[in-house]
């Protein structure tokens, strides 16, 4: 690592070149303010060892200069070097974003440490910007494609809702259309995009199992909890977390969320201590909210809760000129992801999805085009490469049309779930979002069946 010392006395600097060489670093030495900022901006260092008290000027105005230089750039550790008498001006450093501060005389194998430290923090700084710029990259607002006008008022009430301190956002739309890109974009166009982004299906759990998920539990608060559980709030906290297909979660579990995002605070299941966070809560539903609160399915005081800014995701049938660019958008992305080579849809095969009213959205397309990515031989897809709609029926006879035909000595549903989920992930090589789709499911749900049927390997299992 590079390293420039500022310092006017010349021995200090000369120790600590001697010290921090032996542990592979390449120092720059500066003795004043000028030649502080011109070796700066010569060489970009990986840390800077600042001594408050220079010939030319004070290391505050160095600090501000080197902070203001590294605005858009990776951010520099500044460890500042300061006498006794003046700790006062350190704790400014400190306060201006000095990573720390040492008082002179030092121990030199402190400062070695020290040193260590900030720049182990600012790798790890530099690791969560570079993932949070992938992720930005993957799922930011400028995934949301669409040209029609419907798109793109989805799109500035999504830029403005991520740049807005809401903490509760409700979305809205038919299943398939795209309520998790939604809210991933709002998450990582956000100021907390740095923080966690955490999602559940709510339909993909039993209510006590699904508690435990939200909140966690304490040790011993029931007969499975073998150790103290952190739940999806307190894992968010600062982030975001994303409630899938909330109309389907019970009343009893729904006054416990609205607890939660009344009070900014919750407690873990046997717990007796409130834990307070800061998360922006991301509910999603298809399902009609208005109608589950006169049947008494969904609490009013919840809805409105919720309903503060409400994004409603408009069906694919609604928006037909959208779907070329998703066409584009996925032919790019599976080509690349399968490593095939790049293929266009014939005039014949694009007037077949522009024909189709697309019941499941834009989910619905996404899969076609993967198959047809996946499957295609020609160097164009044509329309019979498209296979849209259900599956038709595997067998007919006398007792109408099966799926699948229920042997004479019966079967053991469960075996045959198990099988079906095995064979999902066997063909989609572990995928586990790929082979939910094929079974038509969440990709919460399939864990949940993974997890019931000892399916999770590794890691996963840990999860």
């Amino acid at each position: 690592m590079n390293i420039l010392v500022v310092d006017d006395e010349k021995l200090i600097r000369w120790s600590l070149k001697e010290r921090l060489s032996r542990e592979g670093h390449v120092i720059t030495e500066a003795e004043d303010g000028k030649a502080a900022l011109e070796a700066f901006n010569r060489e970009t260092p990986d840390l800077v060892l600042l001594d408050m008290k220079l010939p030319d000027t004070d290391g505050l105005s160095i600090l501000r200069a080197i902070q203001k230089a590294s605005q858009d750039g990776p951010e520099i550790p500044v460890i500042v070097i300061t006498a006794y008498s003046t700790v006062d001006t350190a704790v400014e450093a400190m306060k201006l974003g000095a990573f720390d501060y040492v008082a002179k005389p030092f121990n030199m194998d402190e400062l070695a440490i020290t040193v260590k430290r900030a720049l182990e923090t600012s790798s790890l700084k530099r690791d969560v910007r570079a993932h949070v710029s992938e992720r930005r990259s993957t799922f930011g607002v400028h995934n949301l494609v669409g040209k029609s006008k419907a798109m793109r008022d989805v799109v500035e009430l999504v830029r403005r809702v991520s740049q807005s301190g809401a903490s509760t956002v409700l979305v809205r739309g038919e299943s398939g259309t795209g309520k998790d890109v939604i809210a991933k974009a709002i998450h990582y166009e956000s100021g907390r995009s740095e923080k966690p982004f955490m999602n559940i299906t709510c339909t993909a759990l039993q209510d006590t199992l699904l508690e435990s998920e939200l909140f966690g539990h304490e040790r011993g608060s029931f007969t499975d909890a073998k150790m103290q559980k952190k739940g999806l709030f307190e894992l968010a906290n600062g982030g975001t977390l994303f409630l899938d297909e909330i109309g389907d979660m019970s009343p009893t579990l729904q006054s416990k969320v609205l607890r939660a995002l009344e009070e900014k605070a919750f407690r873990r299941i046997g717990g007796t201590v409130d834990i307070k966070v800061d998360v922006r809560v991301i509910a999603a539903t298809n399902k009609d909210l208005e109608k589950g609160i006169a049947e008494g399915r969904f609490r009013e005081d919840l809805y409105y809760r919720l309903n503060i800014i409400t994004i409603l995701v408009p069906p694919l049938r609604a928006k037909k000129e959208d779907v070329p660019l998703l066409v584009g958008h996925f032919l790019k992305r599976f080509s690349e992801e399968f490593r095939k080579e790049s293929r266009e849809l014939t005039k014949e095969a694009m007037d077949k999805l522009m024909s189709y009213d697309w019941p499941g959205n834009v989910r619905e397309l996404k899969n076609a085009i993967e198959r047809a990515v996946l499957l295609g031989q020609g160097a164009t897809i044509g329309a019979d490469d498209l296979v849209l709609g259900r599956p038709g029926p595997a067998t007919t006879g006398e007792e109408g049309a099966r799926l699948l035909k229920l042997p004479s000595k019966g079967i053991v549903l469960e075996e045959l779930e198990k099988d079906l989920v095995m064979q999902a992930l066997e063909r989609t090589a572990g995928n586990q979002t790929r082979a939910a789709d094929l079974l038509g499911i969440t990709r919460d749900q399939i864990r949940y069946r993974m997890e019931k049927f000892g399916l999770m390997k590794g890691e996963e299992a840990q999860r």
